[in-house]
């Protein structure tokens, strides 16, 4: 499979898990390709069993499509662990290279690769790693954002967007760091955070793309 196929995969798994059927638009947005192209790759997915397509309405993956695209991010989540925390790169810089590794990765190396790192649970950046079934749990989809003014909560994953994980890395933001909302400034305005490594204030939009416990 070619790496532009697998990533129309991930895509579309990604997309699915907050609901089922997944329109070319969203295809054509998420990766930034013209509708024509989505429209291609989709009727070459649905020939090779990885989606079922229905006209005017989306595709849907597969019990084989969902399985393969979970492969692939188990291995991109596995190489961004090692580059973290073996190599000291950033959240985005490991992002970035394991982009391109795991289309160079097969079964047996993703093995060895979670065996050395002793079996994680998730990225650097609170994904859930997909099962060897390509079955990702633990999902989270409450925000920072939807908080209000005292709730306290745990910050679990972050959406994988390179400016963001470089801004929330330079405010010292961890992954299930705990955190109290100490003041929330009107019309989406900045919220300010009570945390362990002292208060830390970070812009609305970012909290929007923070994903937090569901049960505060």
């Amino acid at each position: 499979m070619t790496s532009g196929k697998e990533d129309y995969l991930k895509a579309i798994y990604l997309i699915s898990e907050n609901h089922d059927v997944v329109t070319n638009k969203e295809l054509s947005e998420m990766l930034h390709v013209s509708p024509p192209s989505v429209s291609e790759m989709i009727t070459k997915l649905q020939k090779q069993g990885y989606v079922d397509y229905t006209a005017y309405k989306g595709s849907k993956m597969t019990r084989k499509g969902r399985r393969e695209a979970g492969k692939l991010l188990r291995y991109h989540a596995l190489w961004e662990v090692f580059l973290v925390d073996n190599l000291h790169f950033s959240w985005s810089e490991a992002h970035e290279i394991a982009e391109g590794l795991e289309h160079q990765t097969n079964d047996v190396l993703s093995e060895r690769l979670d065996d050395f790192l002793g079996h994680p649970d998730h990225c650097p950046h609170g994904d859930p790693i997909p099962r060897k079934d390509g079955v990702r749990v633990g999902i989270t989809n409450e925000t920072l954002a939807d908080l209000e003014v005292g709730d306290s909560t745990h910050i679990r994953r972050i959406v994988e967007d390179y400016s963001l994980m470089d801004y929330l890395q330079s405010k010292n933001i961890s992954i299930d760091m705990a955190v109290t909302v100490k003041n929330k400034e009107p019309y989406e305005g900045p919220i300010l955070l009570e945390t362990e490594k002292g208060d830390i204030s970070l812009s609305y939009k970012a909290a929007q793309q923070i994903y937090v416990d569901e049960n505060k």
